[in-house]
């Protein structure tokens, strides 16, 4: 196995061992770069040569005994909205295109100290609005949308081009590209993740949290990541969660809902039926399944769309004003549309989010996680416009990625996307666990405990 293949946490455990050197590990991962980054672009830019001297610094330190953790000398790509001093944040725009960060953002402050290694910006939509990254195509068929809009960030995990990356997810942003590239993506409770340093989409919905290859690997990613930042106005500290034993292979005692509405709704039956194969599979581990109806279903999209399309256009307004012309035309016209938005509709989309997060809290008061979908249907060629169901139901594709993530950016709960199979085209689909506040480890360890009775999927074998 070439050292890109592996995962962080095998990657980790070499490098501990001294069986594997930085140097060789971010060589490995330059080089799939370099193979993959012509047909798959999931790359904005790319800093070979700082990756280099770091990995260098990290072998030296780890030699001398100076190991700073799981992520010391690990490569690792970051979405192109993510602020690197020194390095631009084009945030996949023109708008952006003289743009240079004058200091660190919080989470790459926080991984640097860790001793990850940085290797490249990964490819965004325009200023994250948006679900299919059009810059890159999706590792398992770059012919199809690579999701977004942290596409890029997904692309690079799943062909090994990062070990591992970070992502923002405003209304699955992580969470749909992590399964429509068969790889893992974890947002975080609201607030646990400081998004000092990071650009907006919608200041109430953001997150920011990592891809992986493995569950396993986010485990060891989300500790960094985490903790208290006085510049972000959402950041808290995390209360200690209360959590039934999940351990070994063992999910007994844990609830698990199973919806019986909406999340099985329009999707796909190759979709459906992996996904409920999966959920089998943790009643087979001991889990019990119990089967609930998902709160305020019907409001998911008006509610989604009344907070994030205003608080878009506020984040955009002058610039939105001096160069219009610079915007892309998807994201100039909803930008546009934000505009047009009365407040009463931004109170009443705030009404319900409030509504919302009280029914789920008393969902889970029920069970401990609910089991679904993370998409609907597997990644659509790129340049599909809509998704026609078997009943005549006509979807935009964004429509269709961001249905079955929104829930948890509205109510801000932790949701976990993890790969449960293939489809008949040998596209990846995703099962979506999503918790209580702050139950970051609970969704670990019972997504761990299903991957480790069944293989990862391997890097994407990308010609």
């Amino acid at each position: 196995m070439r050292p890109y293949e592996l995962t962080l946490t095998a990657a980790a455990e070499a490098i501990g061992s001294r069986h594997l050197s930085p140097v060789e590990l971010v060589d490995s991962v330059l080089g799939r770069i370099e193979e993959v980054q012509p047909r798959l672009n999931a790359y904005a830019a790319v800093i070979a040569g700082q990756a280099r001297v770091a990995a260098r610094e990290a072998a030296d330190e780890i030699a001398a005994g100076r190991r700073r953790g799981p992520l010391h000398g690990i490569p690792l790509g970051l979405k192109d909205l993510i602020d690197v001093a020194g390095t631009a944040t084009a945030a996949g725009s023109r708008v952006r295109a003289d743009h240079l960060a004058r200091r660190d953002s919080t989470v790459a402050a926080r991984l640097s100290a860790a001793g990850a290694v940085l290797v490249g910006k990964t490819h965004t939509h325009e200023f994250a609005y948006g679900l299919t990254t059009p810059q890159t195509g999706n590792a398992r068929d770059p012919g199809r949308v690579a999701g977004g809009s942290s596409g890029g960030s997904a692309v690079a995990v799943a062909a090994g081009a990062a070990t591992f990356a970070l992502g923002t997810d405003t209304g699955g942003s992580i969470r749909v590209p992590a399964a429509l590239n068969g790889v893992v993506g974890l947002k975080p409770t609201y607030g646990l993740v400081p998004r000092t340093g990071v650009t907006s989409l919608s200041w109430s919905l953001d997150h920011v949290g990592p891809v992986t290859r493995t569950v396993a690997d986010a485990a060891l990613v989300l500790p960094v990541l985490g903790g208290y930042d006085p510049g972000d106005p959402a950041s808290v500290t995390a209360p200690r969660a209360e959590e039934p034993p999940v351990a070994g292979t063992d999910l007994t005692g844990l609830r698990v809902g199973v919806p019986v509405d909406y999340f099985f709704d329009h999707v796909d039956p190759e979709v459906e039926a992996a996904v409920r194969r999966a959920i089998g599979r943790l009643q087979e581990l001991g889990a019990h399944l119990v089967d609930v109806e998902t709160p305020m279903a019907h409001h998911v999209r008006a509610a989604h769309w009344g907070l994030m399309v205003p608080e878009a256009t506020a984040y955009h307004e002058r610039t939105l004003r001096a160069v219009p012309e610079l915007y892309q035309a998807d994201v100039r016209v909803l930008l546009e549309a934000g505009e047009l938005m009365p407040a009463g509709d931004y109170l009443r989309a705030q009404r319900a989010r409030t509504l919302m997060r009280q029914a789920w809290a008393r969902l889970l008061d029920e069970v401990d996680v609910v089991a679904a979908p993370t998409v609907p249907a597997t990644a659509v060629p790129a340049g599909s416009d809509t998704v026609t169901w078997p009943d005549g139901t006509v979807e935009t594709v964004s429509d269709a990625y961001v249905r079955l993530c929104a829930p948890a950016n509205l109510t801000g709960l932790p949701a976990l996307t993890l790969p449960v199979g293939l489809d008949s085209a040998g596209l990846p689909i995703g099962m979506q666990l999503t918790g209580r506040p702050f139950a970051e480890g609970l969704l670990l360890r019972a997504g761990r405990v299903y991957e480790e009775t069944r293989p990862a999927l391997e890097a994407a074998p990308v010609a």
